[in-house]
């Protein structure tokens, strides 16, 4: 098991691809704290994955708040004494109200730079003391490619986040990489995940974003499970501030 003895927090995880990674990194021998507003399924997920014999916790967090950041770390220490792994999975998708720049509105912006942007920082700013504590960890934070270029003209504030996480990851990984902390950043394409049944909403649609996959398929939550494990373990000592896309080759096109 490529993570044995770790402590791993993971934002967002209750569903879609932050419950397949957590799930994965708890069977690859992590503590898994599952970080999550959405109490129903988070607690669902924990108590699956310990009847299957595996270390997992449940901790109510809205990463958009700095208290319920660093109660969340100060809860992880104390029950596990220290912090591997940050994988910042956390993101919100407001498809009925981003807009191109002159409709959007300042509510809107600032309600998804606060969960996509802010979150992760503030996961960061708490969780890299620990990691320095410990000589060292991993970052992951998931971004779209939609921070690379304009594929999504009507989602500004969605598009400028991920841009911006993108940003971060690279700033702290340049910032930290003497201290044995690496930040690195999965970049997905077009999932077919819950946050994205907006698009997918029928057949036709369906077939016209996945006929644009150079793999011919919509991403799955396990596509995304095996590049987390890497990136979060020592298979990836070497690997710091780089992007990772797993989109099907979308980017590549």
């Amino acid at each position: 098991m490529r993570l044995s003895g770790r402590v791993a927090i993971v934002t967002g995880a209750a569903v879609g691809l932050g419950r397949a990674v957590a799930a994965r990194f708890a069977r690859e021998g992590a503590s898994v704290v599952v970080a999550d507003m959405n109490e129903e399924h988070g607690t669902a997920l924990v108590e699956e994955l310990r009847k299957q014999g595996l270390e997992a916790r449940f901790v109510p967090t809205d990463i958009s708040r700095e208290e319920s950041v660093q109660s969340l770390v100060d809860t992880t220490v104390t029950h596990y004494g220290r912090v591997n792994v940050l994988y910042n999975n956390a993101g919100i998708l407001l498809a009925d109200r981003d807009r191109p720049g002159h409709e959007l509105s300042l509510e809107s912006w600032d309600q998804i730079m606060n969960v996509n942007l802010r979150g992760p920082f503030l996961c960061a700013k708490y969780t890299i003391p620990r990691m320095l504590e410990d000589s060292g960890g991993a970052i992951i934070n998931v971004s779209s490619r939609t921070g690379l270029s304009g594929c999504a003209p009507a989602l500004t504030a969605y598009s400028t986040s991920k841009a911006a996480v993108i940003g971060l990851t690279r700033v702290m990984a340049a910032a930290y990489a003497g201290s044995g902390i690496r930040v690195n950043s999965i970049v997905p394409g077009t999932m077919d995940t819950p946050m994205n049944r907006y698009i997918l909403v029928d057949d036709a649609t369906r077939e016209k974003y996945r006929s644009a996959v150079p793999l011919g398929r919509l991403g799955r939550s396990e596509d995304i499970e095996g590049l987390a494990v890497f990136l979060a373990s020592d298979e990836s000592a070497f690997c710091t501030g780089g992007l990772y896309m797993c989109d099907g080759g979308l980017t590549a096109v």
